[in-house]
């Protein structure tokens, strides 16, 4: 049995759910943030009274580990840490792009079994974050900042159908709709109740973090590792 805390502050979102074995028990979202600072404690507080009344122990604290917000990020990573250290949990990350992945692999029938997926974090003007996973979240592309123009993703969608999400998304269509393989899906957000399949299969092989060490992905380190002519 695996009792997990879940956190998502990776953008304006902020999401707290609480799982046991793979089962959602709890789920908490504000979505008119960003306020991470003001609801997540409250939330969390939420799940972990959940758990003790009910006499349910913790086992580990899963935390969406980026690219994402500087500041959600260091807020979602804090408390996840705080709570870590307090109970003698495990700490189990979880890559931003890949969460995003879940909702449409599990919950969405009409995903064609050949299709990549392509999510997507906004960045300044037509600056995006992003990966390409196939349907088992092998990637075909590692996470990078890609400035999008009409010829964007072409190797992959000459290959077949590719979708896009994320809060990136949006502004690519344009640009890339005319694509016959391009399909465009909305609402997609990075969520904590969305964390569970992959934060427990990580939890169960032993895939967790040094709580002391532990640091996330965040945006503006591509900063540091990008050519000058991305930005």
């Amino acid at each position: 049995m695996a009792c997990i805390v879940h956190i998502e502050t990776s953008t304006q979102v902020c999401s707290v759910a609480l799982s046991l074995d793979g089962e959602c028990l709890l789920s908490r979202e504000c979505h008119e943030g960003p306020s991470h600072g003001v609801v997540l404690g409250p939330y969390v507080d939420e799940a972990v009274s959940f758990a003790d009344s009910h006499a349910i122990p913790l086992d580990a604290v899963a935390v969406s580990s980026g690219p994402g917000s500087y500041t959600g990020l260091r807020i979602g990573v804090s408390t996840a840490k705080g709570l870590c250290y307090g109970r003698h949990l495990k700490l189990v990350s979880v890559p931003t792009l890949q969460l995003l992945c879940v909702p449409l692999l599990l919950y969405r029938a009409d995903v064609p079994d050949n299709a990549l997926l392509c999510p997507m974090l906004d960045a300044r003007r037509m600056e995006v974050y992003s990966a390409i996973y196939d349907r088992g979240l092998k990637a075909y592309k590692p996470v990078s900042a890609d400035i999008i123009d009409e010829q964007s993703y072409g190797e992959y969608l000459d290959r077949g159908p590719v979708l896009f999400f994320g809060n990136g998304a949006e502004k690519c269509k344009p640009l890339l709709g005319h694509h016959p393989n391009a399909i465009f899906v909305d609402g997609i957000e990075p969520l904590a109740k969305n964390m569970m399949p992959l934060a427990e299969r990580n939890y169960l092989q032993g895939k967790t973090e040094d709580v002391a060490y532990f640091e996330p992905f965040y945006l503006k380190e591509f900063v540091a590792t990008q050519p000058k002519k991305l930005f």
